[in-house]
């Protein structure tokens, strides 16, 4: 087994290993996800493991695909017992999203698809920085880092690394950083 095949299974085993205590949160009511934000998480993440696919990524692309998977069952999950408060803003981060979605469809360039996905799901995450802003213990911090380590480790994996195959988890590992600095420093103010 080569490094890049050793480096894509770690770093879905990180992926697989850093949701429990999430579904552990949200089985037991103390992690509240914003379905606005893992909705179009699931969608664009399983638009990026394809892009991936296609552009010879390999084992790094792998947690993206389980990512997706996982994201899927979150979101259908939230539904029951995700953050109830929808704010404008979260509408509006929403709308955009999903407005981004067919310029998606419609563009003929990987390079350009996987730069407007990564715009689509920054947008995705103001929902989720919004609601944890004011509730920062309502999300599970160990499933964030979990995301920084696991799409690191997938950056490392990857076969072909081009702007189509890193863009996405190199900024999913940037935004994972910057919310878990907001949280942290939000849990401490309140405090």
């Amino acid at each position: 087994m080569d490094i890049k095949t050793t480096l894509g299974i770690i770093s879905v085993v990180v992926g697989l290993v850093g949701y429990i205590p999430y579904l552990r949160g949200m089985y037991k009511g103390t992690v509240h996800p914003h379905v606005f934000s893992w909705l179009v998480w699931t969608l664009l993440t399983g638009i990026a493991f394809l892009l991936q696919l296609q552009d010879g990524a390999g084992p790094g692309a792998w947690v993206t695909g389980l990512t997706a998977l996982i994201c899927g069952g979150i979101t259908i999950w939230s539904f029951k017992v995700g953050e109830k408060i929808i704010t404008r803003s979260d509408w509006a981060a929403f709308i955009a999203a999903l407005t981004a979605i067919p310029l998606w469809l419609a563009a003929q360039s990987p390079l350009l698809a996987i730069v407007l996905i990564t715009v689509i799901d920054t947008l995705a995450f103001w929902p989720t920085f919004r609601k944890s802003w004011w509730k920062p213990w309502d999300e599970a911090l160990s499933e964030y880092w979990a995301a920084v380590i696991k799409f690191g480790l997938a950056l490392f994996a990857l076969n072909n690394i081009t702007i189509v195959t890193t863009l996405y988890p190199a900024a999913l590992v940037f935004l994972h950083l910057a919310f878990i600095f907001m949280a942290v420093l939000r849990r401490r103010a309140l405090t």
